[in-house]
Formats: structure tokens, C-alpha cells, sequence
């Protein structure tokens, strides 16, 4: 019996191509392909700057440096989401202040964010949990009433849209993921974008070392000899993107509008078999709203025994994730969060990626259908 993997990366033959093209130019490192595809990557979502990192990871923690996060300062967050989101907050000594989700996207509660507004919030993180955007008028008002930052994890949003606008393109700072079973999969890497010019600016040094100019930027000179001196005047990472990843996101993103129409075929196939079986619920899409279907999200009664059932018919399947504020590393942080720690033991990610075939789909869906 083949088995059904719940993900399963696509990279195009002229990524690979491009891939090798880089690796025979002798620059492999930050240079002209990442630069391109910064270029590319803001024009597509819409935003003014575009600044590449080795992951998302980085990408959201060079976000909380460049707004000036300090030890002390709270940040709203949710706690369904992979723990990137959260741990940066401790890199900075920040206290994560965990906000409920909706019962019916999963995504942060936009209604009880308000509350816990306080002197010491500095942002609000949200996470547009599978790729389905946060209600971001609800958030983006609260925000500006209290004069706060907004940092989106768009790491399950790549080419989703919000009120016909890319995710992405808006004011606030957003953070996108490469990572390899992503919408856009690179084998690892990230993007920050936003349309202000400042923090574009402090991230691009932050993300090597604080160095005023890259190694590429100080080869630019008019006889093209190398310019050694720079100047370093704050802490900064090695975060940097190099220019394999580059160049094979370049490629990525030109198929990422039609590959995610084929994401969207999945999900409509899923609900069109799975309608009506008991125990079985839908989370909710909105009606303003265009999702990446990242990862397609079912509730499941006795979740565990489902999944148990389909992998002893060779399919995988995951669940995403385990609240955040459960985990021991966030115990001084831990407050209730009824749904948020309801909703994680039923939900069930099902099989979703671009080499599914209808049949492998309807496998599972048929396995689902007979019981549980």
C-alpha cells in the first residue's frame, strides 16, 4: 500500500536549473540573485521593501529588534501556531501575553485583544493560521488607537489576500517562510516586507552582523575592486538570505499563483467528500478573504483514534499545534485560553500538498467516511 505523505514539496526544473546556474557563478552567498528576488518578492505581494532571511524564524525576530522590543515589553499574541512565533518574544526578554482564538478560523480573537491592552504593549503578533488571513481591520484599529506595532507571521500566507489586497502588502511588518513544505518551499529561508523605509533599513543590517554594507554591495564600486571598510554600530545576526535560496525562490514564486489554485482544488475536494460525515466539522473561511490553504484543517471527534485509523492505512496526517502557552518553556506566561485548549484535541491536518492525486484523496477521505 502506498503511502499518502501530508507533505511533499514541489521544486520546478527551472528552479534546479537555477540552483546550478548560482552554484557555477562562484557567488553563492548575499549577492545579486538575493537582491532580484527581494525585488521580485515586493512587487508580487505589493509592499515597498522586501528584506530576505535564512528563515522566518529570523525574520520575526529581527521584526521585534528593528521596532526597539524591551526586556519587559509585552506582546499580544496567539498561542496556536508553531512556536517560532513565541520564542522570539523570549529572545528579546518581551512577555508573551497569549490572546484566544476564534472557534471558527482558529485564527487570534481580534475581539479580546482589547483587554489586555495595557501601558507596557508594545505590539500585537498575529498568525494567518493555514493561510486564512486575521480579521486585520479589527486589529490594525486596535493598533492604531493604542499607537502599537502589528508584526503578521504570514509563514502559512504566501499569495493569500486580504479585501482583494495581498497579504503582505499593507503598513504593518510581515514575515513570510520558505521553509520546505511551505506554499513557496526553498528548502529554508524567509521575507520580511513593509513600506517603511526605517525598519527596512535596520533589518537589512541587522540581518549580517550590523555591517553598514554587505560583502556584495562593497564589490560595487566604479574600477569593481573590493572595498574592504564598513562600519558596525549595533548588534546585529547572521541572518542573511544567500543566493541558492534566492534564486530558487525566484523560480518559486513565478508558479505559486497557479500551484495555489491547485491547493484550493484539494480543499474543495476534501469538503465535497467529507460533507456530512459525522463527526466531522469545517473551519470557516471568510467571505473577504482568499487563503493559501497552507494546511487543510479538519475537527475530529476522538481525533486521536482517527488518526491512528489512517496511519494504519499508510496516511500521515499532523496536528497544528499544541497551544503554545502549555508548553513549559511559556509556564510563567500561561493563562486560560478555553478554546484554544479545547479546539487543539480535535483538530486533525489531513494530506495537502501539489503531488496528491484525486484518488489519493479520495482514499482518504472514504478511509474517514468508514469509521472510526
Amino acid at each position: 500500500m502506498e503511502r499518502i505523505d501530508l507533505f511533499k514539496p514541489i521544486i520546478t526544473e527551472a528552479a534546479i536549473e537555477a540552483n546550478n546556474r548560482v552554484l557555477r557563478s562562484g557567488w553563492i552567498g548575499l549577492g545579486p540573485e538575493t537582491k532580484k528576488f527581494e525585488e521580485e518578492f515586493a512587487e508580487y505581494v505589493g509592499a515597498k521593501y522586501a528584506v530576505a532571511v535564512n528563515s522566518a524564524t529570523a525574520g520575526l525576530h529581527l521584526a521585534l529588534k528593528a521596532i526597539d522590543t524591551q526586556p519587559g515589553d509585552e506582546i499580544i499574541t496567539t498561542p496556536l501556531t508553531f512556536v517560532s512565533t513565541n520564542i522570539v518574544i523570549l529572545y528579546e526578554k518581551g512577555i508573551p501575553v497569549f490572546v484566544d482564538i476564534e472557534p471558527d478560523t482558529l485564527n487570534i480573537d481580534p475581539q479580546k485583544i482589547k483587554k489586555e491592552i495595557i501601558r507596557e504593549t508594545s505590539a500585537i503578533m498575529c498568525v494567518h493560521y493555514r493561510g486564512h488571513p486575521c480579521e486585520m481591520d479589527t486589529i490594525e484599529d486596535l493598533s492604531d488607537d493604542h499607537g502599537l506595532w502589528v508584526i503578521e507571521d504570514c509563514a502559512h500566507a504566501m499569495g493569500a489576500e486580504y479585501k482583494r489586497r495581498k497579504v503582505g502588502s499593507g503598513n504593518n511588518i510581515c514575515v513570510f517562510s520558505f521553509h520546505a513544505v511551505k506554499n513557496l518551499p526553498c528548502g529554508d529561508g524567509g521575507m520580511l516586507t513593509t513600506n517603511n523605509e526605517v525598519i527596512a533599513k535596520t533589518v537589512e543590517r541587522l540581518r549580517w552582523l550590523g555591517i553598514s554594507k554587505d560583502t556584495y554591495s562593497r564589490t560595487k564600486t566604479i574600477d569593481k575592486s573590493y572595498a574592504w571598510r564598513y562600519w558596525i554600530e549595533e548588534v546585529g545576526y547572521k541572518y542573511y538570505m544567500n543566493d541558492i535560496t534566492a534564486a530558487i525562490g525566484r523560480e518559486q514564486l513565478k508558479v505559486l499563483d497557479k500551484e495555489n489554485e491547485r491547493r484550493q482544488e484539494v480543499v474543495n475536494i476534501y469538503k465535497e467528500a467529507l460533507y456530512g460525515i459525522p463527526g466531522i466539522k469545517f473551519l470557516e473561511d471568510g467571505d473577504d478573504v482568499r487563503s493559501a490553504n497552507h494546511i487543510f484543517v479538519i475537527k475530529a471527534e476522538r481525533r486521536d483514534d482517527l488518526i491512528l485509523k489512517l496511519k494504519e492505512n499508510g496516511i500521515t496526517t499532523g496536528v497544528h499545534y499544541y497551544p503554545n502557552h502549555l508548553y513549559p518553556i511559556f509556564e510563567e506566561y500561561r493563562t486560560e485560553l478555553p478554546v484554544a485548549e479545547s479546539v487543539w484535541k480535535e483538530i486533525i491536518s489531513l494530506p495537502l500538498h501539489l503531488q496528491l492525486k484525486d484518488r489519493d484523496m479520495l482514499r482518504v477521505c472514504n478511509r474517514i467516511r468508514g469509521g472510526w
